[in-house]
């Protein structure tokens, strides 16, 4: 496995890649992987024949009260599990080679309606940082498929927009949500837990897994549901977000008659903020 810092280093190695007619599978990351992030590669070998992670700390969809300076940075440890897994190359770019021009002057790509609430609403700017960052990344790789986790539903959704809204050849590939035993979902973000908190923090699943199955049993009003849902998250010492119940595809608040429904919920526990959804 190789590691290149530039954008021409990158496009050398997929041209070559190119000539000899192998299909490219592409992972974007932030880094600090996990096991979720492992699955993400071992999901792409068996979608094409050479696979490029990107680890890029993204400073376009951080906050400016946000923890762009202290997301951990772990480029030794996150190479040697990519290496494990085998992946085939890491694309690892500096920040001034993004974008050489600062951010401020940087062409930025905007999807409209989907973005404009959940996370959206909570983090200002945030999905306009991923979807400029993730085009800008599909444009140097030129992937045929890319693969994401389904805990940032949201942002999957942005991106299956994007995508189709300008016509780019790329598949796109969701993967269900990665857990540790106990049901929290695997983050990067965990690690900033207290022992105390990280003991916690699974009921944030516990009670969206709660809200499914009232659901499932026949609970329709989805409005009373989430209200007892975030009764219940503050009982449990955490500062809701939002817990909200849409239908999958629009990501628009669930009618009576949506055949697929998402749970969508995003709460503070302590410093962390922690996301995590279901699909019923």
């Amino acid at each position: 496995m190789k590691t290149v810092h530039t954008i021409k280093e990158l496009r050398s190695i997929v041209a070559q890649q190119r000539k000899k007619g192998q299909r490219i599978v592409f992972v974007p990351t932030m880094g600090n992987l996990h096991e979720g992030h492992i699955s993400l590669v071992t999901e792409g070998l068996t979608h094409g024949d050479f696979v490029i992670t990107s680890i890029f700390v993204n400073p376009m969809q951080f906050g400016a009260n946000e923890d762009l300076d202290s997301y951990p940075r772990t480029l030794e440890q996150d190479q040697q599990k990519l290496s494990q897994a085998g992946n085939h190359l890491v694309f690892a770019p500096s920040a001034k080679e993004i974008y050489p021009q600062g951010m401020d002057n940087q062409s930025k790509v905007i999807v409209p309606d989907i973005t404009e609430f959940h996370c959206g609403a909570s983090r200002p700017g945030h999905f306009t940082g991923v979807s400029t960052v993730v085009m800008m990344l599909f444009n140097m790789v030129q992937p045929d498929v890319a693969i994401f986790g389904q805990k940032d539903f949201q942002q999957l959704a942005v991106i299956r927009k994007m995508v189709k809204d300008l016509f780019m050849p790329i598949q796109i590939i969701g993967l269900p949500t990665a857990r540790d035993p106990d049901g929290l979902a695997k983050s990067s973000r965990n690690g900033y837990l207290s022992e105390e908190e990280r003991a916690i923090a699974p009921r944030l699943s516990d009670i969206i897994n709660l809200t499914g199955q009232k659901i499932q049993a026949g609970a329709r009003d989805f409005t009373a549901l989430s209200r007892e849902a975030e009764s219940l998250l503050l009982d449990n010492q955490f500062k809701p977000d939002y817990f909200n119940i849409v239908d999958s595809e629009t990501l628009k608040p669930a009618a009576q008659t949506t055949e697929s429904i998402t749970i969508l919920a995003a709460a503070y526990l302590g410093d962390t903020r922690l996301i995590d959804n279901i699909t019923i």
